[in-house]
């Protein structure tokens, strides 16, 4: 007698929904164990209940080892993605105003807080967007600036040394005089 195929679905009832949950997690837990032990690799695994309730296990490697090393690795990643969601999620500078002159002309009664919130939150992301363009730019003057800064510096630093040198000394600065007596 084999096992029955069981469909993936959301198991209705309570206690048989709880019962899979521990079985599938220890079975999980299990795999990834012997997967560290078979491969040599490091494994971390995090799984969140329904109720909200932390289960995580590791092998190989600790937890904090494999999550630093996954962050380190990533973290141009994880900002990348930040920045394309928050230009994703926001609408224009001209929607905006469009919808701006729009409250301004309608009034107040026919605007739902709601629309009000949602428009607050576009507010937010178009600032937080202009905001991080804004910093690059900065960042990147700055970075002319120092390199001009430190051109000059270059430049001056030579001079100082060819108008220091004893070809150009005190002495040899004097003017031309003719000889008085020979």
């Amino acid at each position: 007698m084999g096992r029955r195929k069981v469909e993936i679905k959301r198991i209705e009832n309570k206690s048989s929904r709880q019962v899979t949950f521990c079985k599938r997690r220890n079975g999980l837990m299990e795999k990834a164990r012997q997967l560290s032990i078979l491969c040599g690799s490091s494994v971390a695994l995090v799984i969140v209940s329904a109720t909200g309730k932390l289960y995580s296990s590791s092998s190989g490697d600790s937890m904090a080892k494999i999550i630093s090393r996954y962050e380190v690795q990533h973290a141009g990643d994880h900002k990348a993605l930040d920045f394309a969601e928050k230009t994703r999620n926001y609408l224009s500078h001209n929607e905006l105003l469009e919808i701006v002159q729009w409250l301004e002309e309608a009034k107040s009664d026919d605007v739902s807080v709601d629309s009000l919130i949602s428009l607050e939150e576009q507010f937010k992301s178009a600032l937080s967007v202009t905001r991080a363009k804004k910093t690059k730019l900065m960042v990147e003057l700055v970075k002319t600036l120092q390199e001009k800064m430190e051109k000059k510096n270059e430049f001056l630093e030579t001079e100082d040394e060819r108008a220091m040198s004893p070809e150009n000394g005190p002495g040899n600065n004097l003017p031309e005089t003719l000889p008085l007596l020979k």
